[in-house]
């Protein structure tokens, strides 16, 4: 994962680069921990990239893992990290990153050796459809350090997977990498991906004890870091307690975590006038659809009105504003009177609804109404007959699916399969009738699913 922001970001896409087979081990073999023999890696350019001395580097000794999916490492604590939503730009265009916990472990040939990692989902969207989805594997080292295991990357494309650049996985490939050591301290280096000639990045620790804005306030304890990337280029990192991976990139191009659960969770249930803003933005779908401008109308201004109501309280900035651009998107649309435009504001202005009701409900109750969203999104795309979208919004779905297949019962879980298998039937045919109706039916399918879970 954490190469994954630079290469969402255009000026850092990097292509697979060669490197000198005595480094780090070559792809294709397990690899060993310890100092490279050669010292040598190239860039695009076969021009050797500035390494660190082995001598600054703290990912060389040999770790244990006699408990690895205990990863409570304070700057990447992946163990708890039941939802953390990422949101910036690219080029531009909004992005966004939903990472999640999800409920099973893989298991890892090392050396001989099996080691339980922790899967963790990533999903990333740029302007509104599916960029990149990632399984991520992570583990703890007994002294504390977490480790990367590698990824299975689904690279995206008008709706369908282009390619899997990017996957890896340690033991098959090459040594599994340090993500962040146990005790940071400012000069140190260390290799979350570290085999030359498929993946690499080299860290340097550059600042530690920073304060940070964080979605509920101050945020002490943050460690600033300088990535170089097997492209030659440097990217800076902000890692924070609590949060892992907080922020990257800069100015138009890179991406800050917005909330985290449950770090920013909050007691009790969502506050009334989230509900009517979710509530208002179903009954627009619906309205907009018939036609029907005056209840259309009458929900926009009690949504705004709930908005700004709202607002007076404590919301994290970076929904704040995304909800502010949501709801302008949506008053302009409803000003136009164009019933698809206006459906596709009110879905932005849902989810951004569901974002900060993440503060309040459990993943899987977010996740069951995030189902139900992207439903929407196809019967949307399906109508204006935009195959990549409907391509798209069928992805999803199945990976959001993944995530709540921990919290339903098998019998719920086995009706929500059923129900999205039509409806990807209906997808892969290109029946865009038929996926306007399968979405109904998936919708009601849903709706019957009692929104219950796991606490955090």
């Amino acid at each position: 994962m954490t190469a994954r922001i630079s290469r969402l970001i255009p000026i850092l896409a990097a292509a697979v680069l060669g490197c000198d087979n005595n480094a780090t081990g070559p792809a294709g073999s397990a690899g060993l921990l310890g100092p490279d023999p050669a010292g040598v890696c190239l860039d695009e350019s076969g021009n050797p990239l500035p390494l660190a001395p082995d001598s600054d580097r703290v990912d060389l000794a040999q770790p244990a893992f006699s408990n690895p999916t205990n990863v409570t490492n304070p700057l990447f604590p992946a163990s708890t990290q039941f939802r953390v939503l990422q949101l910036g730009s690219s080029d531009g265009l909004p992005l966004r990153a939903e990472v999640t916990l999800l409920p099973e472990t893989k298991t890892v040939e090392l050396d001989g050796k099996a080691v339980e990692v922790l899967v963790s989902q990533y999903i990333a969207f740029l302007d509104g459809d599916i960029l990149e989805a990632a399984l991520d594997f992570y583990a703890q080292a007994d002294d504390g350090a977490a480790w990367y295991f590698g990824e299975d990357v689904f690279n995206y494309e008008d709706g369908l997977v282009a390619d899997n650049d990017g996957t890896w996985l340690a033991g098959r490939d090459g040594p599994p990498g340090m993500i962040m050591p146990a005790d940071p301290q400012v000069g140190d280096v260390w290799r979350p991906e570290n085999i030359c000639g498929l993946v690499f990045e080299q860290v340097t620790a550059r600042s530690a004890g920073l304060t940070v804005d964080g979605p509920r306030g101050p945020v002490a304890g943050a460690l600033l870091v300088e990535e170089l990337h097997m492209d030659g280029l440097f990217e800076e990192k902000t890692y924070a307690p609590g949060y892992g991976e907080f922020a990257a990139g800069s100015g138009s191009d890179g991406e800050t975590v917005a909330i985290a659960i449950p770090v920013d969770a909050l007691p009790g249930l969502p506050p009334k006038e989230l509900e009517i803003i979710s509530g208002g933005a179903a009954d627009i779908f619906d309205a907009a659809q018939a036609e029907e401008w005056d209840a259309v109308l009458a929900s926009v201004t009690e949504m705004a009105d709930a908005w700004t109501t709202f607002k007076e309280g404590d919301a994290p900035p970076l929904l704040e504003a995304q909800m502010d651009s949501a709801l302008a998107r949506l008053a302009g649309a409803v000003e136009g009177r164009e019933s698809a435009e206006v459906r596709q504001a009110a879905i932005y202005a849902a989810q951004a609804g569901l974002d900060l009701q993440l503060r309040y409900r459990t993943a899987a109750e977010t996740d069951l109404d995030l189902l139900d969203l992207w439903a929407r999104q196809l019967v949307v795309d399906a109508a204006a007959g935009d195959r990549g979208g409907v391509l798209g919004a069928a992805a999803v779905l199945k990976w959001i699916r993944d995530r709540v297949a921990r919290d339903v019962s098998i019998a719920e879980l086995s009706n929500i399969d059923a129900s999205l298998g039509r409806l990807r039937a209906a997808v892969t045919a290109a029946d865009f009738g038929g996926v306007i109706g399968a979405a109904g039916n998936f919708r009601s399918t849903v709706a019957r699913t009692p929104r219950t879970g796991r606490r955090r």
